[in-house]
């Protein structure tokens, strides 16, 4: 890891990093703290666990090779409960490893090793986006498109059988898809627009967070909005109804 510096919010935003690596744990948390944040760090997943049902926290650093629970499992209690960014952590190479994390729920999924440069990028993005989801008083009403009501106060859509559910950034891919219904969207923009991450072949969070969007309108009955893939493009989102 480098020494680069990652520049804090106005606000100092409070961390918690479930590490149980010392020797990456201890450095980590140094870094974070010289870069102005608050930072709470442990070592066991069951105690990041309590941690973050006892504590408010604005992004959770979490690997996911843990003792007392592992990081999978950490992360689906918190989506239980709340809907904080997390951001994993793990040596784990694998694509099921990736894509498990992200149909649980994790915002983003660092591969270790990495760098101090590649964590201040992905962290900072995770950040500007929970800056961006609590600006939810100034947004406007909800909205209605056919059977899907879209409400950017709760970051969520309704359908006939209530609300879906959606993670934050679901919402935010639904949303971006409905404002350009029709227009087929890049993997690279909608990982820049939505993911606020640059695109690479191998990485499937784009595809799983499509995957959960389009499993969670099925769930509340909503049939009629279509995710279709495009062939050596990306996505595109159409009305079935509309032809």
């Amino acid at each position: 890891m480098n020494n680069s510096q990652l520049i804090p919010p106005s606000t100092p935003a409070h961390l918690l990093l479930i590490e149980d690596d010392a020797q990456l744990r201890v450095p980590l948390l140094s870094h974070l703290q010289r870069s102005g944040f608050q930072v709470t760090a442990c070592a066991r997943g069951d105690t990041g666990l309590e941690l973050a049902q006892a504590q408010r926290f604005d992004l959770v650093l979490l690997d996911i090779m843990l003792p007392g629970l592992d990081g999978l499992g950490v992360l689906a209690r918190l989506r239980e409960q709340q809907g904080i960014p997390v951001m994993l952590m793990s040596a784990l190479g694998a694509e099921q490893d990736r894509i498990s994390g992200f149909t649980q729920g994790a915002d983003d999924y660092l591969p270790k090793p990495f760098s101090l440069a590649e964590l201040d990028a992905r962290l900072g993005a995770l950040l500007r986006r929970v800056a961006l989801d609590r600006r939810g008083p100034a947004a406007p009403p909800p909205t209605t498109t056919g059977l899907l009501r879209f409400d950017p106060l709760r970051q969520d859509v309704f359908g006939a059988c209530g609300p879906a559910g959606l993670t934050p950034s679901e919402y935010r891919l639904l949303e971006t898809f409905q404002e350009h219904v029709g227009q087929p969207l890049s993997k690279v923009f909608l990982y820049q627009q939505v993911l606020h991450r640059n695109y690479t072949r191998l990485d499937r969070g784009l595809d799983v967070h499509v995957c959960n969007v389009r499993r969670k309108l099925a769930a509340i009955a909503v049939h009629d909005v279509q995710i279709q893939a495009v062939r050596n493009q990306g996505y595109v989102l159409v009305w079935a109804s509309r032809g």
